[in-house]
């Protein structure tokens, strides 16, 4: 068949004005959730006061000493017994007074982000010891040098708007050296918002030094922090962690921000009910934030409540499930509810291989959390086999599935242009198609997101290209960009200084 003139002159003068100058971005990260709230306004408010009840009748067990005397000097009960109660009018203060919005900085400014609000984006965490191998299509334990190549993968990826170390190098000794040099390997090889954790308390002041390093002296770093720390200090049961309090105190001292982040698993440290396990885990989690309230007031926290899932057949986490993605789209909608810069964790697939448990678990689950308004949606990208596997194809699908996500976030705008009455009118008794039209121009550019890795030719042309699945298209891509992008974030004298003080392996 022939198609007409106008429509081939249509097809080359769109292919001619896409090639001609940059494309747009139709989907940023930092699009608006919210819309959708699997918990209506009577459920958001009894399962918040079953979590006051909780934290008054029940209150926080193991709560070290230092802590212990801060939460009475701000109005915690002392009853004699081995356990502390909050009366709601402490924790109702702590939410009053908490940071509502804050920066989370990058080391170019023009990659920082303002966590909180309704805006939604993507970004990482996990600690996997396995790594996929590209070579082999097989798990290995995870290295100091795949740390590495994430962080320069993820470097160039639009939609990770952090990066949190996703892997453990688990050929490094558990201790400082692993600490230290989880932390180089993000000082040099990305200048986005960064993350990590810390073993112990005392490690957090000498890694400081070397963040100063990179920030250009010392002091400077905490003037303007440019990485935040994962810390989880409420243990489930409704109990406190010694050794992670004690990084908190460390971190606030240094001004590091954090995500203070609970991580019960239903059915097992909290109730198997779904409303239940959200009361438990709310109630701990504002734990988090009135120990850090005890501490200093409004200290900048994602109030980070991830609500994680067991088979319960067999015990095995469950990261992909409906019921993952039900909780922790309510889970972002309670700490939106409280007004709390939230922080949520979705797209952890099961699936250990880039297959179609991958793609189904993964857009169910983060989508979920994206419409549910999620501010920071953690363990988002290149995370596989339950969070104990990191992938580099995973990475770049996922960055992907982002774009998709963050344009069903943007939505429709109605408007009297877009509406296009006249056009239709126009096209109706003209040229009988749209194709060529200045407004059809227009919307390709502002409208549409393209991908780059999902196939769109026909089965014909999809063969004579090589027949290529979503794993393959992934894989070449990320061996293109750990070839070609080999970054140098800091100067020769920064390296060096930083190699003559610590131990970078």
């Amino acid at each position: 068949m022939t198609l007409p003139r106008a429509r081939r002159t249509g097809r080359r003068e769109r292919m001619a004005l896409r090639s001609a100058k940059p494309t747009l971005d139709p989907c940023p990260p930092g699009q608006i959730g919210g819309s959708y709230k699997p918990l209506s306004e009577t459920e958001l408010r009894r399962i918040y006061d079953t979590a006051l009840d909780l934290l008054e009748k029940l209150g926080m067990g193991e709560v070290p000493p230092r802590l212990h005397a801060d939460l009475l000097a701000v109005g915690a009960i002392d009853n004699g017994s081995e356990r502390v109660p909050f009366p709601p009018a402490l924790v109702e203060s702590a939410v009053d007074q908490a940071a509502k919005t804050f920066v989370l900085h990058g080391r170019d400014p023009d990659r920082s982000i303002e966590v909180g609000g309704n805006r939604v984006h993507f970004g990482t965490g996990g600690a996997a010891v396995q790594t996929l191998d590209m070579a082999s299509g097989l798990y290995r334990p995870s290295t100091l040098v795949d740390l590495h190549d994430f962080t320069r993968l993820q470097d160039t990826l639009a939609n990770v708007s952090w990066f949190t170390r996703c892997c453990v190098a688990t050929d490094v000794p558990d201790n400082f050296d692993l600490d230290v040099n989880t932390a180089y390997a993000l000082l040099k090889n990305t200048t986005k918002p960064t993350a990590t954790s810390f073993t112990l308390a005392e490690h957090v002041g000498p890694i400081v030094k070397m963040l100063d390093i990179a920030a250009g002296g010392e002091g400077e770093f905490s003037k303007r922090p440019f990485l935040k720390t994962h810390i989880s200090p409420v243990i489930s049961p409704m109990r406190y962690g010694e050794d992670a309090v004690d990084v908190v105190y460390e971190c606030i001292k240094h001004n590091i921000p954090m995500s203070c982040i609970t991580a019960a698993q239903a059915g097992a440290t909290a109730p198997a009910t779904l409303a239940g396990f959200l009361a438990q885990s709310l109630a701990e989690t504002l734990a988090s934030l009135v120990m850090v309230h005890a501490i200093q007031p409004g200290f900048p926290m994602v109030f980070s409540n991830w609500p994680l899932v067991v088979d319960l057949r067999s015990g095995a986490f469950s990261g992909g499930s409906g019921e993952t993605a039900v909780l922790n789209a309510a889970s972002a909608q309670l700490s939106n509810w409280l007004g709390l810069p939230s922080g949520v964790a979705c797209s952890m697939t099961d699936a250990k291989a880039i297959d179609a448990q991958y793609g189904m678990e993964k857009g169910i689950t983060s989508m979920a959390a994206a419409l549910a308004g999620g501010n920071l949606i953690y363990e988002s990208s290149g995370m596989t086999a339950s969070l104990l596997g990191a992938s580099f194809e995973a990475f770049v699908l996922d960055d992907e599935m982002h774009s998709n996500t963050y344009r069903a976030l943007r939505g429709i705008e109605v408007t009297d242009e877009n509406l296009a009455y006249d056009a239709i009118c126009d096209t109706v008794l003209g040229p009988g198609h749209f194709l060529g039209a200045q407004e059809t121009y227009a919307a390709m550019e502002r409208d549409y997101f393209y991908p780059s890795l999902a196939d769109r030719d026909e089965p014909r042309t999809w063969a004579e290209k090589g027949a290529q699945d979503a794993w393959s298209r992934a894989r070449s891509k990320a061996e293109t960009i750990l070839r070609d992008h080999q970054p140098e974030y800091l100067t020769p004298e920064q390296d060096s200084e930083i190699r003559a003080r610590f131990n970078i392996l």
